[in-house]
């Protein structure tokens, strides 16, 4: 009897067993289907997730980050100087916007473990102080042209983020970002070329 009741425990060890194994051979594949993870379980889970993004989708999040912080700091300088009402209501839509997007980027990107620039960047801080030195519709005229070259500038990045990215959460986001971003533009020829016909 002993021999017998013996081999049945090996038998019950050996099944026992085989189920942590085959449920370990399932577990990495669990983490490989794309979706988001919600939670990270060592320091150098969040490392993976960057090494994940190609240099050119890490280059895009610099950038969108970059342009994004220029956008709110410039359009809250706006609505502080500018002379004209029209300069004004598309500065006070570059802020929420822009804030909105901002926030919306930085959530894909942080769950991605890549890190977001915490300021625009000198080329925006040096459009910024030359901003800051204008005034009355010197200053208008300035802002308006200004934003028609970045709007011009971002459309061309959003479209190529959207086209050829590798992340799809980063592939959607400017894809989804992409006609706000084309009205911004509209707005921006249109009220430059009021600015550009008004005196002052």
């Amino acid at each position: 009897m002993q021999p017998s009741s013996l081999h049945r425990t090996s038998l019950a060890a050996a099944c026992a067993l085989g189920f942590v194994l085959a449920a370990a051979a399932q577990t990495p594949s669990t983490g490989t289907t794309g979706a988001p993870s919600t939670t990270t379980t060592t320091s150098n889970d969040g490392n993976a997730k960057a090494g994940a993004l190609s240099s050119g989708d890490l280059q895009f999040v610099e950038k969108a980050a970059m342009g994004g912080l220029a956008e709110v700091e410039l359009g809250k300088l706006a609505q502080q100087k500018a002379t004209s009402d029209q300069v004004k209501t598309f500065a006070g839509h570059m802020v929420q916007d822009h804030t909105k997007a901002n926030d919306e980027l930085k959530a894909i990107a942080t769950n991605k473990g890549a890190r977001i620039p915490a300021d625009p960047g000198e080329k925006h801080k040096t459009a910024m102080q030359k901003l800051q030195k204008l005034s009355g519709g010197e200053f208008d005229r300035e802002y308006m042209k200004l934003m028609v070259a970045e709007h011009k500038e971002t459309v061309a990045d959003f479209k190529k983020q959207a086209q050829s990215g590798k992340d799809a959460d980063l592939k959607g986001f400017a894809a989804s970002a992409l006609p706000k971003l084309e009205e911004h533009l509209k707005m921006a020829q249109s009220v430059r070329e009021a600015t550009k016909a008004s005196k002052g």
